[in-house]
């Protein structure tokens, strides 16, 4: 943590989007201990420079970096595809590294770098094995889901959807993936997304994200939306994936494999934060 010319405190940070869904990067040591408390002022979009979470980075051990997610709200995330993947990006592109391992809460990931473009980095990344399980969840009286729960180091909960603005029941995908998220059958709140099938190669999806509300994008949940196509609807183990955001590919080899997750990420910007 430094200071400015007028002796105010700030903090630096890079930020980067992977299809839309944005992560600030910070050193974790500058966090003070005060993880939750600064994701949720650095990521307020009207007050300070805004994003979905932060992703803070602690120095590099034995050839890997351990990082940590504060989602926007400053509860703690076990992983995000898409965050990791932006740290891979920030280090191809302010190091050269091509390859590298971050552990996660969920565990380690390996991400390699397929090609770049400026600061535009595409990057496949190893998350697990996924874990699936079709699954009942009453959300109201009146409304009873017939779903999936999927782990992919994180919780989520797909539903197979066919209308084309992705309501359910006559309510927006937003109003019942508040409801899923927050659910007391989930007792450390899930993801929610709400899934098309397009043809045998392709699917779309919107997601409801826990600590953080609807976002353009998600990799653990394009992960978690595949998973769940591919074990029960039978499409194919290679995927594109499609959000608000922008597309992913997937690549489900076997179910006890690691499903492997391709995209961009962009670094947008660095600097330093002013701190009240």
């Amino acid at each position: 943590m430094g200071f400015n010319k007028n002796g105010g405190k700030v903090i630096p940070f890079v930020k980067a989007h992977a299809c839309g869904n944005d992560f600030l990067i910070v050193d974790d040591a500058l966090a003070q201990g005060k993880h939750a408390e600064l994701a949720r002022m650095l990521c307020a979009r009207n007050t300070s420079v805004g994003a979905d979470g932060v992703e803070y980075i602690a120095p590099e051990k034995d050839g890997r970096i351990a990082i940590r997610l504060m989602n926007a709200d400053g509860s703690e995330a076990e992983i995000s595809g898409n965050g990791t993947r932006c740290v891979a990006a920030w280090l191809a592109y302010s190091t050269g590294r091509k390859d590298v391992v971050l552990d996660t809460k969920a565990g380690p990931r390996q991400c390699r770098v397929i090609s770049q473009t400026g600061s535009t980095v595409q990057i496949e990344t190893e998350m697990g094995v996924p874990v699936v399980q079709a699954r009942v969840l009453r959300l109201t009286e009146e409304i009873t889901l017939q779903g999936v729960e999927v782990s992919v180091g994180n919780p989520h909960f797909v539903l197979f959807v066919e209308t084309e603005d992705f309501s359910v029941g006559g309510l927006s995908w937003q109003q019942i993936g508040g409801k899923i998220a927050l659910h007391p059958a989930f007792p450390h709140g899930t993801n929610a997304e709400f899934v098309r099938i397009l043809d045998q190669q392709t699917i779309e999806f919107r997601i409801y994200e826990r600590g953080v509300g609807p976002t353009l994008s998600s990799g653990t949940g394009t992960c978690a939306s595949s998973a769940a196509s591919i074990a029960l609807r039978g499409v194919d183990t290679k995927l594109t994936v499609v959000a608000e955001g922008g597309a992913q590919k997937i690549d489900w080899p076997s179910k006890d494999r690691p499903i492997l997750l391709t995209g961009s990420a962009t670094i947008i910007a660095h600097g330093e934060a002013g701190l009240a």
